[in-house]
């Protein structure tokens, strides 16, 4: 009896004849021929990376993102494929590509990022839901048990996973708060910064210099910064030159700045009887 004819194998519209470029790439050396011959070849193989791309359109990410990473994957494909080895540049190129596709959803799509075991687990907790999605119990959620049977997990798997589903997206600080009807978002409930706690921190650093300072200095401060007096109506006031005021509020300054960022000096304990 003789063997059944082996069946063809199924070429897509877009898998070009390229076999002649590709051995004449491998033929060539560096340079700008061959840096054409890549070019014409992604050019030729590129209606592929876009078809494999847009397997993975429903998963979240834009699909022109997804586009410029199947491309990169075929530029690698084109720049490492040998004919020599007998293999069709498809057979070759599809896990290449496809492989650069699921680094990149593992990588670089997720807002919060988490471990490689954690996102197998939030895929695989996905399938299963989808799964039970279709069954009899469509009307009602699964429960985690139930999760755990179908996809052969343990609950404290099925949980990590759940968990994970809310990593892949981050919530934006303008997204309205679950039940709210006026308008209050995530952002309304942050603490913002307040300013006047600076002011605070420095006034009680000053405090205690101006209180070491002679009577008159601290006098002509307070005048000064709290009266709001100019310096002539303050020399007039104290019987001594405008001068001689700028020269004393200048020291006072001085000192006072000097000792707010001297470092504190270790606190020394008595010496032992």
């Amino acid at each position: 009896m003789s063997a059944a004819p082996a069946r063809a194998r199924h070429r897509h519209d877009d898998a070009p004849d390229t076999a002649a470029d590709f051995e004449r790439l491998a033929a060539a050396s560096d340079g700008p021929e061959r840096e054409v011959l890549v070019e014409e070849l992604v050019a030729a193989w590129l209606p592929m990376a876009h078809r494999l791309a847009g397997r993975y359109r429903n998963r979240g990410e834009n699909l022109d993102d997804l586009k410029q990473v199947a491309a990169m994957g075929l530029v690698k494909a084109v720049e490492r494929y040998d004919p020599q080895r007998g293999d069709a540049f498809e057979s070759f190129a599809v896990p290449t590509i496809v492989g650069e596709l699921r680094r990149y959803f593992r990588d670089c799509s997720w807002d919060v990022h988490v471990p490689r075991r954690v996102q197998e687990l939030r895929n695989k907790v996905r399938a299963t839901l989808q799964e039970l999605a279709t069954t009899e119990r469509a009307d009602r959620s699964p429960t985690v048990a139930q999760i755990a049977e179908a996809a052969g997990m343990n609950e404290e798997d099925v949980l990590t996973g759940m968990e994970a589903m809310d990593s892949f997206r981050s919530l934006s600080l303008d997204a309205e708060l679950t039940g709210a009807d006026d308008g209050y978002s995530l952002a309304d409930t942050l603490g913002r910064p307040e300013a006047r706690y600076e002011t605070v921190i420095a006034r009680e650093a000053v405090k205690p210099c101006l209180h070491r300072l002679p009577e008159r200095e601290q006098h002509i401060l307070y005048l000064r910064f709290f009266r709001d007096m100019t310096q002539a109506d303050i020399g007039e006031e104290l019987g001594i030159s405008q001068m001689h005021v700028s020269r004393l509020i200048s020291r006072s300054c001085r000192t006072i700045r000097e000792e707010v960022e001297a470092e504190p000096q270790p606190r020394r304990l008595p010496a032992a009887a």
